[in-house]
């Protein structure tokens, strides 16, 4: 029974990862359009690129995803099928969540996406943290 709470329980974070990073993206361009201060957050933006350079590598490399390796894992330890969750929530994150498709598809779909997310942080580009290094503006004064 823990085994398939905690499956359940890394399936509704995986859910919840994948609306983030889907989100995301029009989240920012809207936000850069209404000016909301938040869609310019380094730390927010950072761990967007982020994720999202994970998911695209990791669909070139033709590996699966460690939440779902995790989840599969969990549930063949309590004796269920990997890929049939039991619960009515699981059973409908898990169908959000998989879809049958040749993996290049998948790929190809998360290195667009990937790339789409690149190019809107230079497009919309978020706040440097206070330790980031800047640019020191030349100075026109001679120096003292």
């Amino acid at each position: 029974m823990v085994y398939l709470l905690l499956a359940d329980l890394i399936l509704v974070l995986h859910a919840a990862v994948v609306l983030f990073n889907v989100l995301s993206l029009p989240l920012i361009w809207l936000g850069r359009w209404r000016r909301w201060q938040f869609v310019r957050n380094f730390y927010y933006r950072a761990l967007h690129l982020g994720l999202m350079a994970f998911v695209a590598a990791q669909a070139l490399a033709n590996e699966i995803c460690p939440l779902t390796t995790w989840e599969y894992q969990l549930r063949l330890k309590a004796g269920e099928p990997a890929n049939a969750p039991p619960g009515f929530i699981a059973h409908w994150v898990q169908r959000f969540l998989y879809h049958e498709a040749d993996a290049r598809v998948f790929a190809i779909a998360y290195v667009c996406f990937f790339a789409l997310v690149l190019a809107t942080w230079f497009w919309v580009k978020p706040t440097p943290p206070a330790w980031w290094p800047r640019r020191r503006e030349r100075q026109s004064a001679d120096p003292a």
